[in-house]
C-alpha cells in the first residue's frame, strides 16, 4: 500500500510532500476511533527497553528534524515510535535556509537537506509541549511517549556566545522533555561544526551540567556528533564525555561526504550543499558507534542513527554498541509501518 502512496508523494517537492502526508495522518488520528484504526495497522510488539533511567516501549525512535516544532506527537505516537526527538530548537524563531532545501536521492535511498534549523523558537515549542503534557496527564498508558529535545543555536548567534543559546533552550524546555540532545554537528548552520572542538564543547556542556544539577529533577544530556570527524576529534569527544560524565552520545548526524553514490554527479552538483542521510551513511555511522563502544568498554550510552531501514539495520547498530536506534530517512522510504516491521524482528 505504501509503495503506491510513495509514488504519489514522490511526485511532489519533498518538503511539501512531508507536510502533506503528516496533515493527512493528522486527520486520520484526530479522533480516538481514527487513532485506534491507525494503531491497529502500525503498532509494533512491546519491546520494553531501559535507557538512562527512562522506560521505552520499544527502542526505535524518530530522529530530530522530522517534527521540529512538536506538532505531530499524537500522530507519531499512533505509529508506534518508542520515542520522538523534537527540534532542533533554537532560542528565537528562524525561517531556515531558502527553499528548495530538501532533496531525494532514490537511487541511493538517501536524502540531502540543508534546512538550517527552521523552527518556531523555544517559547512556542515549550508551550506546545506543555499542552501535550497536560492532555496526557490523566493517561493510564504504562508506556507514555518519550520525548527528547534537540537544541541548537540561532544562525545570528556568534560561536563565542553559542553556550548562551543552548542554555536558553535547555531552561525553556527542561520541564517538558525527557532528555536533551546538544546539536553541534549539523552541516547546515555556518560554523556550527566548529563547536565540536573540545574547548567549545566543554564550555557548552559544563554550563548545561551546572544548570541541570540545579533543577529539582536532572534530565539526561546527550551530544550528537557528525560522522565526518577525524579519529583525533572522536578521541577528543570520548575524552570529554568521560571527563564530564556526559550521559550519552547520538551517533551520528548527516554527512557532507558525497563519495560512492549512484546519483549522477550532475544531479548532486545541481542540488548543492547539505547533509546526506540514509543508506550511504549506514556503514560510516555503524563503524563510529563500534569505535566509541570499544574505546570506552561500552561506558558511554549510545543512540545509533544513520541508514536504518530494516530490523537487520537496527540489529547491526545494536551489535556495534547502540542501546536505542533512531530512524528518519528510512521512514520516508519504508513508510508508516517501519517501526512495527523493525520491532517484530528484533
Amino acid at each position: 500500500m505504501y509503495q503506491l502512496l510513495r509514488k504519489i508523494y514522490f511526485n511532489f517537492e519533498p518538503e511539501r510532500a512531508h507536510y502533506m502526508a503528516m496533515r493527512q495522518l493528522q486527520l486520520l488520528t484526530k479522533t480516538a476511533v481514527g487513532k485506534k484504526l491507525v494503531q491497529s495497522i502500525t503498532q509494533p510488539p512491546l519491546k520494553e527497553t531501559r535507557f538512562l533511567n527512562l522506560r521505552f516501549k520499544n527502542p526505535v525512535g524518530l530522529g530530530a528534524g522530522f517534527d521540529k516544532n512538536a506538532v505531530f506527537l499524537n500522530e507519531l505516537e499512533a505509529l508506534g515510535f518508542g520515542f520522538v526527538e523534537i527540534g532542533t530548537v533554537t532560542p528565537l524563531p528562524q525561517d531556515g535556509n531558502e527553499k528548495p532545501r530538501l532533496f531525494r536521492l532514490p537511487a541511493d535511498k538517501a536524502l540531502i537537506n540543508r534546512m538550517g534549523f527552521n523552527n518556531e523558537g523555544a517559547d512556542a515549542i515549550a508551550r506546545r509541549l506543555e499542552a501535550w503534557r497536560e492532555r496526557k496527564a490523566g493517561s493510564k498508558d504504562p508506556f507514555p511517549l518519550i520525548i527528547g529535545g534537540n537544541i541548537g543555536k540561532n544562525k545570528i548567534t556568534p560561536n563565542d556566545n553559542a553556550w548562551e543559546d543552548y542554555a536558553t533552550c535547555f531552561n525553556k524546555l527542561h520541564h517538558f522533555v525527557d532528555y536533551f540532545v546538544v546539536n553541534v554537528s549539523s552541516p547546515n548552520t555556518p560554523g556550527l561544526r566548529a563547536l565540536q572542538d573540545k574547548d567549545a564543547l566543554r564550555k557548552i556542556l559544563l554550563n548545561l551540567a551546572m544548570i541541570n544539577n540545579g533543577k529539582a529533577f536532572a534530565k539526561p544530556v546527550l551530544l550528537k556528533i557528525a560522522p565526518d570527524l577525524t579519529k583525533e576529534q572522536v578521541d577528543d569527544v570520548i575524552a570529554l564525555a568521560l571527563e564530564i560524565k556526559l550521559d550519552g552520545l547520538v551517533v551520528s548526524n548527516t554527512t557532507i561526504d558525497r563519495s560512492n553514490l549512484n546519483t549522477p554527479e550532475m544531479t548532486l552538483a545541481a542540488i548543492g550543499a547539505g547533509g546526506l542521510s540514509g543508506k550511504p551513511v549506514q556503514s560510516k555511522s555503524t563503524a563510529l558507534i563500534q569505535y566509541i563502544a570499544e574505546q570506552t568498554d561500552g561506558h558511554i550510552p549510545i543512540i545509533g542513527s544513520g541508514g536504518i531501514f530494516t530490523s537487520e539495520d537496527a540489529k547491526e547498530k545494536m551489535a556495534a554498541g547502540a542501546a536505542l536506534v533512531q530512524i528518519w530517512t528510512g521512514f520516508i522510504y519504508e513508510g508508516p509501518a517501519i517501526v512495527k516491521n523493525i520491532c517484530k524482528n528484533l
